[in-house]
């Protein structure tokens, strides 16, 4: 054999040898740790073995980890603390009721409809009934009443005055009452503000009753 022959294919080895593969390109490349040092440049050694060991074990204990916790997260796990605190007495919060229809409207008169009968959407900008086919008969008769406006004067409106007095009353509303064995009223109960009349709402609380009560 020619030693130029020789010498060219070893040179040709050794480069092939040190030239990197794409795999260890990437495991440089990794941020991965140890993953270089189980793809070295280079002939395998002992210490590559060690490092491939060690990286395999971290992986299977991460999976092992990560397994466990899945487990758990789907059994749903859940606690319930419970404290039982014995009382003399009970505080009631305050009651709100809250009715579909805010105003009765039996209560309204022809002096409510000529100045807030548009608010009430029962009758239209030009203080007439809009579509009356839709009413019912005794509500339309009502209305046709009340709404005749021919020759009538209006008087002076307050909105306080109406909701106060076509606002729901809780003495009509309260069917029944009792706290701790004895028998409470409408009387034991106040309005908290007059704010809350305006929200179509009624809150109230207790003078000196906690308050069960049912309504109509």
């Amino acid at each position: 054999m020619d030693l130029k022959e020789t010498c060219g294919s070893q040179g040709s080895q050794e480069s092939s040898s040190l030239h990197p593969t794409s795999w260890q390109a990437f495991a440089h490349a990794s941020t991965l740790h140890g993953l270089r040092f189980v793809f070295p440049y280079g002939q395998p050694t002992v210490r590559r073995f060690l490092w491939a060991m060690a990286l395999l074990a971290c992986i299977g204990l991460l999976a092992l980890e990560s397994a466990e916790r899945l487990a758990y997260f789907l059994s749903y796990p859940h606690v319930t603390s419970v404290d039982a605190v014995v009382s003399s007495s009970l505080v009631f919060p305050a009651v709100t009721i809250c009715n579909l229809n805010a105003y009765r409207f039996s209560r309204l008169t022809r002096n409510d409809l000529y100045h807030a009968g548009e608010l009430l959407a029962l009758l239209d900008v030009h203080l007439a009934i809009p579509q009356p086919h839709l009413a019912e008969p005794d509500v339309l008769a009502f209305l046709e009443e009340k709404a005749n406006f021919t020759a009538y004067k209006p008087k002076a409106f307050s909105m306080k005055e109406f909701i106060e007095r076509v606002g729901h009353d809780l003495k009509e509303m309260m069917l029944y009452c009792r706290y701790q064995g004895q028998e409470c009223t409408h009387s034991d109960f106040k309005p908290v503000s007059p704010v809350v009349f305006y929200l179509k709402c009624q809150l109230w609380s207790g003078l000196s009753w906690g308050h069960c009560l049912t309504a109509q």
